[in-house]
């Protein structure tokens, strides 16, 4: 398997991912409060850079585009990613901000709650000037997220990127990654998350944003339907330990969960999503093949699956084989 693999990062199409990289400090122990937790442990994140690496460990290429402190954290996290085979040629470095940090809250069922120092932090702070064209026109897919829309000036760079690099032919795909702490509230989270929604090509939400999103208190066809636009190939929404729904313009449907036992939900949407990307990016025909498509986006909730077994989003992002063997296993 290694070697066709080699291939594919040699051949395949660039997915670069834009937006912000931090580091989450995570509880010693689930189930506490912040002010209760004995200690934390370092845990690089960041949903983009996240995907980032989640398509390189699947056997992809790809790049980060984003602005970091000029700070031990800031170059620690360069170094991840270049450790895990992905492109830092996007990266800038920011003299007089720190990387951004949060503080995460593991309640005992793995899911989180967040408090962030961003007051600015250096990915705040990235200028449409700073932007390595480049490396976005040469993107087969571009992937961002929200957060990067919520200041400027890394609003501004985020919609000059995502124009660059939708008129260089690429594929858009937007997982919102809804914060709320980090809006000035509800309504401008809501109005900005929306603002961009008819350039996507592919769309990933998750059951709570998609309440969040259309103020439905249902999970169903007619909500998701309601987030459809005429620009859409692929729209999915994710159900957590229940699996996600597909809708593209000729069909939709269910795939279901794995059981797993989930320790930490932290970067299972965005191994969800790269491993999506990893699987359309040389071939988009998949996105009108049924039967295709629900295998790719089993293979994608396998590796959902697989990342909430451990601690932490990156240590726990899935190799090929791991994947491989986790679906072999799941019959």
């Amino acid at each position: 398997m290694a070697a066709t693999n080699q291939v594919a990062k040699a051949d395949g199409g660039l997915i670069v991912s834009f937006g912000e990289m931090l580091i989450d400090f995570v509880p010693t122990v689930s189930g506490v409060s912040l002010a209760d937790a004995p200690g934390f442990l370092k845990a690089p994140g960041g949903a983009p850079a996240n995907v980032a690496i989640a398509v390189s460990r699947l056997g992809g290429r790809s790049a980060f585009v984003g602005k970091l402190g000029d700070d031990e954290f800031g170059h620690m996290l360069a170094g991840i990613l270049k450790e895990n085979g992905v492109s830092g040629n996007g990266i800038n470095f920011d003299k007089g901000a720190r990387t951004a940090l949060a503080f995460v809250t593991l309640k005992a069922d793995g899911e989180r709650e967040f408090m962030f120092y961003r007051n600015p932090s250096a990915d705040m702070l990235l200028t449409p000037d700073e932007l390595n064209l480049e490396i976005i026109r040469s993107a087969k897919v571009f992937h961002y997220g929200s957060i990067s829309l919520i200041v400027e000036p890394c609003r501004s760079a985020h919609l000059k990127a995502m124009e660059v690099a939708k008129d260089a032919g690429a594929l858009l795909s937007y997982d919102p990654n809804l914060r709320l702490p980090l809006w000035p509230s509800p309504e401008e989270a809501r109005e900005q998350i929306m603002s961009i929604w008819e350039k996507a090509h592919v769309i990933k939400v998750s059951d709570n944003e998609l309440e969040f999103l259309t103020g439905s208190d249902k999970i169903d066809d007619e909500a998701a339907m309601s987030l459809w636009h005429p620009n859409l190939k692929l729209l999915l929404v994710t159900l957590g330990d229940k699996g996600c729904n597909y809708y593209t313009k000729h069909f939709h449907g269910t795939i279901g969960a794995f059981p797993v036992k989930a320790v930490d939900t932290t970067g299972a949407g965005d191994s969800f999503v790269g491993a999506l990307l990893t699987k359309i990016v040389d071939d988009q025909s998949v996105l009108e093949d049924e039967g295709k498509l629900k295998e790719l986006l089993r293979y994608s909730c396998a590796c959902g699956a697989i990342t909430t077994t451990k601690k932490g989003a990156i240590p726990a992002l899935p190799t090929v084989s791991e994947v491989e063997a986790f679906l072999h296993g799941n019959h």
